[in-house]
């Protein structure tokens, strides 16, 4: 082989490892990584009557982040705690990065409106709140209803009859027959429209279902001007944290007593909390911030979802088994609602 042969063949294999390199490390896959996200104080965020709270300390909400993975980052993260990888599929289901973004919206905008709903009745305040129907946030493929309906339609009968709830909605599906064939009337934008479809057997209950992944859409009107905005954050899990907070600033009270209290949690209108994912992440985010306290969510698991989940624990036992992972001097304390939360908040002095 010739000099310039070599020095060809040299510049190939640069050339051909500096691509693998960028390919490797800089180069995005169709695979996402959950990591720890950030816990981010709730004085401003919400508001009653142009008022914003004065209080020393804050709640705070927490998240998880997502960020697409490069080769790199997904071999890494097998050997980085509190990483975790996750295909295109298994994040967004059949929902394009879009939808999955406008279903964490109207997740939020939900979120939101059940913990004024549970704060106003906590702080015994009258409101009027309107069941408008259910969002539709995604549809599985196996539906009837697949390419029929999508997301961001909100149904509000099933063969013409009314619901005034999504629960309620659910329960009734529930208690019809596999491959019943049923009509949905909806909305897209302004137009309202039906479809015709059979039920299906859902998988997590082996009961009668459309096969939509769902949440409520609901409007509230009270006298109390109340406004929660949390920017670019989705989702449905700070429903507990801006609960508390709203419930703070409408009866005046100071709960916190000067503490920084992380927590998460989905709030549902009977003041329950509910499991929420990613909280050993949200863990991290809080002690990074410096948070003393952290509610969790305490969920009760069925024998049934036992069964199927081997080894699955409650929020609570995740949430205890990260922080000492870590060593974080949070107290981790369980709620199964609201008002448990608020116990626990009679009970603070100045220092924990």
């Amino acid at each position: 082989m010739n000099n310039k042969k070599k020095f060809s063949v040299k510049w190939l294999l640069i050339i051909l490892g500096i691509v693998a390199v960028l390919g490797v490390t800089v180069v995005p896959l169709p695979y996402y990584l959950e990591v720890p996200g950030t816990a981010e104080k709730l004085n401003g965020v919400v508001t009653v009557d142009g008022n914003t709270d004065e209080n020393d300390g804050s709640f705070m909400l927490t998240t998880v982040g997502i960020r697409q993975a490069t080769g790199m980052q997904a071999i890494m993260s097998r050997f980085t705690d509190f990483t975790d990888l996750y295909s295109e599929k298994e994040l967004f289901g059949t929902a394009t990065s879009e939808e999955y973004n406008q279903m964490q919206q109207y997740y939020m905008t939900s979120s939101e409106n059940s913990a004024k709903k549970v704060a106003l009745d906590l702080a015994q305040i009258p409101y009027e709140l309107v069941f408008n129907g259910i969002y539709v946030l995604a549809v599985q493929e196996e539906s009837d209803f697949y390419g029929k309906l999508q997301t961001g339609d909100v149904v509000t009968r099933i063969d013409g009859k009314e619901f005034t709830s999504s629960q309620e909605f659910m329960d009734y599906v529930k208690e019809q027959k596999v491959d019943q064939e049923v009509t949905v009337t909806y909305l897209r934008g302004d137009s309202e429209s039906e479809v015709s479809g059979n039920l299906i057997e859902l998988a997590t209950d082996h009961k009668a279902g459309i096969g939509i992944q769902l949440t409520d859409h609901t409007e509230l009107s009270t006298e109390k001007d109340i406004e929660i905005d949390a920017g670019n954050i989705g989702g449905p899990s700070a429903g507990l944290m801006f609960t508390l907070e709203t419930y703070s600033m409408l009866t005046g009270k100071d709960l916190r007593a000067g503490h920084l209290i992380a927590g998460t949690g989905t709030m549902e209108i009977d003041g329950t909390v509910g499991r929420i994912g990613g909280i050993d992440k949200k863990i991290v985010a809080a002690t990074n911030a410096g948070a003393e306290i952290f509610f969790a969510p305490d969920d009760d698991l069925s024998a049934e979802i036992l069964a199927q989940n081997p080894g699955l624990e409650t929020n609570y036992q995740e949430a205890l088994a990260a922080a000492k992972k870590i060593d974080s001097p949070m107290k981790i304390v369980p709620v199964k609602t609201v008002q448990d939360a608020l116990d626990y908040l009679e009970t603070l002095s100045a220092s924990v």
